[in-house]
C-alpha cells in the first residue's frame, strides 16, 4: 500500500463521519489496527480500517458491548451467536419495562386510600417478579421422601410464570402472592397423621388433575366421572386401602377438615396473576382439586363444568397431601 493510500487518525475521523477520539479509542482497544506508521510514528491507516470502523459503528448502533463487538471482528461465526445473545438482552430490558409500566398504571388507576398498600406491595417485588419464593414456598411444605423429579414437577405446576406484557391486574395479583407466601403461617398439611406413600399419591395425582383439567378447557363434566375416579384411586393406592363408597365418604371428610385458606388464597392469585386479557384463561392445579373435591361430595353428574383459569377458594392444593 503507498502511503497515498494512506490516512491519519484525523483523515479517518473524517471519511468515517467520527471524532478522532472515538478512532484512538477503538484502536487503543486493538479493534482497528493502524496499517502502519509515518515517519514521526503517527498512526496510518488505509482504506479497509474504514470499512472496519463503519461496521463497528454499525453493530455499537445495536448496543452491543465493545467485547461482543471484537468477537465479531474476530470471528466469521460469532455475529449469530451475538446477536441471539443481544435479542434476549433487550427481551428481558423490554420484560422489565412493560412490568415497569403496568406497576406505574396500577398506581395510577388506585384510589388514596389503595395506594398506600400497593407502593407496600410493590416495593416488595422485582420486576419481573423473581419466582423463587414461590418455588420455596412449595419445596417446604412437600414431603421430604418425594423424590425429586416429582418434587420439581409439582413445583412447576404450582409456580405461575409471570406474563412478559403484563396488565397492572397481573402486577397486583403476583404482589399480593408475593406478601402471602412470605408473611404467611405454614399451611395444613393433610395426611401428615397418617401413613401413606407420598410419591403415590402425586403421582395419581397429576394424573387425575390432566383429566380434570381437559374437561374443564372443554367446559363439560367429567367423562364418567374418569377424572375423580382416578383423583380417588390416588389416595386409596397412597393409603393402602380399596376405592368403596365408604372410603369415599372418608376421603370427603378429610378433604373438608384439611382445607386450607391461606391454600385458597394462593390459587386464587395463581389465577388472577395469569389470566389473559382476551379469551380464557388455562386452569390451574388449585381449580382441578377443588372441582374433584366438589365432585367427591356430590358426585360428578351434579357439579357444573367449571369456567377455565378458576382459581382455588377456601381448599387445598396439590401440595398439601
Amino acid at each position: 500500500m503507498s502511503p497515498d493510500d494512506m490516512w491519519s487518525i484525523g483523515e479517518l475521523a473524517e471519511r468515517a463521519g467520527v471524532t478522532v477520539k472515538t478512532v484512538r479509542f477503538y484502536s487503543d482497544r486493538g479493534l482497528l489496527p493502524a496499517a502502519g506508521r509515518s515517519g514521526g510514528g503517527h498512526r496510518r491507516y488505509g482504506p479497509e480500517a474504514l470499512e472496519r470502523l463503519r461496521l463497528i459503528r454499525s453493530l455499537r448502533t445495536l448496543d452491543l458491548p465493545v467485547s461482543a463487538v471484537g468477537r465479531v471482528l474476530d470471528r466469521d461465526d460469532a455475529l449469530e451467536d451475538v446477536i441471539a445473545g443481544q435479542l434476549k438482552d433487550v427481551g428481558s430490558r423490554l420484560t422489565a419495562l412493560r412490568w415497569q409500566e403496568a406497576s406505574l398504571r396500577l398506581l395510577q388507576d388506585s384510589t388514596p386510600g389503595e395506594r398506600a398498600e400497593r407502593l407496600r406491595l410493590l416495593g416488595a417485588l422485582s420486576v419481573p417478579p423473581d419466582t423463587a419464593v414461590l418455588a420455596r414456598f412449595w419445596r417446604r411444605t412437600l414431603p421430604v421422601r418425594l423424590p425429586a423429579r416429582l418434587a420439581s414437577a409439582v413445583v412447576d405446576a404450582a409456580v405461575p410464570q409471570p406474563p412478559a406484557d403484563p396488565a397492572p391486574a397481573q402486577v397486583l395479583a403476583f404482589a399480593r402472592l408475593h406478601a402471602l407466601v412470605s408473611e404467611s403461617p405454614a399451611p395444613i398439611v393433610h395426611l401428615a397423621d397418617l401413613e401413606h406413600r407420598p410419591t403415590v399419591l402425586y403421582e395419581g395425582l397429576g394424573e387425575a388433575y390432566a383429566l380434570a383439567a381437559a374437561d374443564v378447557r372443554a367446559e363439560r363434566a367429567p367423562r364418567g366421572g374418569e377424572a375423580l375416579d382416578c383423583f380417588v384411586a390416588a389416595y386409596a393406592a397412597a393409603l393402602g386401602v380399596r376405592d368403596t363408597r365408604a372410603f369415599r365418604r372418608r376421603l370427603a371428610g378429610l378433604m373438608i377438615r384439611s382445607a386450607d385458606p391461606l391454600i385458597g388464597r394462593y390459587w386464587q392469585l395463581a389465577a388472577e396473576a395469569t389470566a389473559p386479557a382476551t379469551g380464557p384463561a388455562e386452569p390451574t392445579a388449585g381449580a382441578a382439586h377443588h372441582w374433584l373435591c366438589v365432585a367427591l361430595k356430590t358426585g360428578p353428574e351434579n357439579v357444573p363444568a367449571l369456567p377455565r383459569g378458576q382459581g382455588l377458594a377456601g381448599g387445598s392444593g396439590p401440595d398439601r397431601r
